[in-house]
């Protein structure tokens, strides 16, 4: 589901689509700076600096990749700062187009960085990788019915080994719900799990701003069920983090990826009701038998286009199988569903 075509969205403290380049202001003293993503739909994210009399905090850090760290220095220049002011980087999330950027910042200039101690099990996994071990998605994916996607996923990820430099550990793990001095701000760090176990978004009430990571998109919805650490139930702790941020004042929406919108609680209440009809969708898929992850993901319509997931590259159709285990999985936890095993995969009925 989506509000506005994510391909067209114009963001409105920029008037341009929200990818352009540019340091854009979005409140006194905060800057939009969308850093460009490789091999990517999304095509950008956002981070956002918070200038500060001490240097600049940045929410997220991008993708260390050179094209992203020469558009960090241009951007920051252009508001007469240096990528060496940044003395800390609050990271929504693991995902290397959030966290590995703010690593190798760091590597050089010594800027502090900030993660939720959720996604430490992911990042254990990285430096505990064995090239010969198996990628842990190829069990889910056995599992979840989907013996051709493990295949090809096998061979998607055969010569893909972490740079390790990359993924070093944070300075300060984020726990439970807290509140961060950032220059004259006081900002409260939510922990709001569902994306990643460690999800965080950042909410400056005074300033009426919330910095939702993957949290809340305006545009398109985060995927939820993909991480090699895997939530016992991952969507229903969005959902209930989705309720939590509904519970915060109605804030200025700032997203990793699309454009700044007007109203957190507006995009809240539509994630929640997309979510309610993709559940109905996944109950009236089973009907009366017995099927799948696998199975219900491939009747069910994907993207605002409604492809077929036999239309979709292996990485979104690895997506959309998990994120639909997830779907079911909730509706078993709610009684909905039953959950049964034959020979290895998990199978759901009414």
């Amino acid at each position: 589901m989506t509000s506005t075509s994510t391909a067209k969205a114009i963001s409105p403290d920029s008037g341009t689509h929200w990818t352009e380049p540019g340091t854009w202001p979005v409140a006194p003293g905060v800057h939009r700076i969308p850093l460009p993503l490789p091999m990517d739909g999304l095509r950008a994210i956002n981070v956002y600096a918070i200038e500060t009399d001490d240097g600049l905090t940045l929410i997220d850090g991008g993708w260390a990749i050179e094209v992203s760290r020469t558009l960090l220095e241009k951007s920051l220049r252009d508001i007469g700062r240096d990528v060496r002011e940044i003395t800390r980087f609050l990271v929504t999330h693991v995902h290397r187009d959030h966290y590995t950027q703010a690593v190798t910042v760091r590597r050089e200039f010594g800027s502090h960085v900030s993660l939720g101690l959720g996604d430490k099990p992911t990042l254990d996994l990285i430096h505990a990788v064995d090239r010969d071990a198996e990628d842990p998605h190829i069990a889910m994916f056995l599992a979840a019915g989907a013996p051709a996607i493990a295949r090809e996923w096998g061979e998607f990820t055969r010569d893909s080994t972490p740079d390790l430099t990359m993924w070093d550990y944070p300075d300060t793990w984020l726990e439970s719900d807290l509140q961060l001095s950032v220059g004259d701000r006081t900002i409260d760090a939510v922990h709001t799990p569902g994306h990643t176990q460690g999800h965080y978004v950042f909410a400056d009430r005074p300033a009426g701003l919330l910095f939702a990571g993957d949290h809340v998109l305006p545009t398109i919805t985060p995927s939820i069920g993909f991480e090699p650490a895997l939530a016992e139930q991952p969507l229903g702790d969005f959902m209930a983090s989705l309720t939590k941020v509904r519970g915060l004042p109605d804030l200025t929406l700032l997203p990793a990826h699309g454009p700044v919108a007007p109203s957190s609680h507006a995009r809240v209440d539509e994630l929640l009701a997309h979510h309610e009809v993709r559940l109905d969708l996944c109950v009236a898929a089973i009907g009366d038998g017995s099927r799948s992850a696998y199975d219900v993901a491939s009747v069910l319509p994907w993207t605002r286009h409604e492809h077929k997931l036999a239309d979709l590259d292996v990485f979104n159709a690895a997506l959309a199988t998990l994120e639909t285990r997830a779907h079911l999985e909730l509706l078993v936890a709610r009684g909905s569903l039953t959950r049964g095993d034959d020979d290895g995969v998990v199978l759901y009925g009414a």
